[in-house]
């Protein structure tokens, strides 16, 4: 049973890793597009991901996190598997809730914060995690 679950846990962990990386690398490559363009300086990105989640550079890290966690856990014995649980937790706390999120979002509200097309930006697209509405473009039932 353990060599089947950490089958799983080593296919799907690393499933994980490649889609967090995937995400974190076209969510940063659209935003570099966008920074090159000068007309774009003082605006804010509205498209590709980011038409999903205000921040999915850091949605694809936490989710690459996840996957390094469970590749690992499927090597490890259980009790350092609960430890090593550890790591995508803090990533997780540590961009929601000190760095990246946090600051970002105050950065915005300071250079945005009044402007109205940013107010429906913000309501529209979620902080992190991409919502179905936000996938489909907005559309309500």
């Amino acid at each position: 049973a353990r060599g089947m679950l950490a089958k799983v846990l080593a296919i799907g962990g690393g499933a994980l890793y490649a889609t967090g990386m995937l995400v974190e690398a076209v969510a940063d490559g659209q935003k570099s597009a966008f920074r090159r363009v000068p007309e774009n300086k003082e605006k804010f990105i509205t498209h590709g991901l980011w038409a999903w989640s205000r921040h999915p550079n850091y949605a694809g890290e936490i989710i690459l996190w996840w996957g390094a966690f469970l590749t690992a856990a499927s090597a490890l014995p259980l009790p350092a598997s609960v430890a090593a649980s550890a790591c995508p937790f803090f990533i997780h706390f540590l961009l929601t809730r000190v760095s990246g999120v946090p600051l970002l979002e105050a950065s915005a509200k300071k250079r945005w914060g009044d402007d109205a097309e940013y107010k429906a930006y913000k309501k529209r697209t979620p902080c992190l995690w991409p919502t179905l509405a936000s996938v489909l473009g907005g559309v309500r039932p």
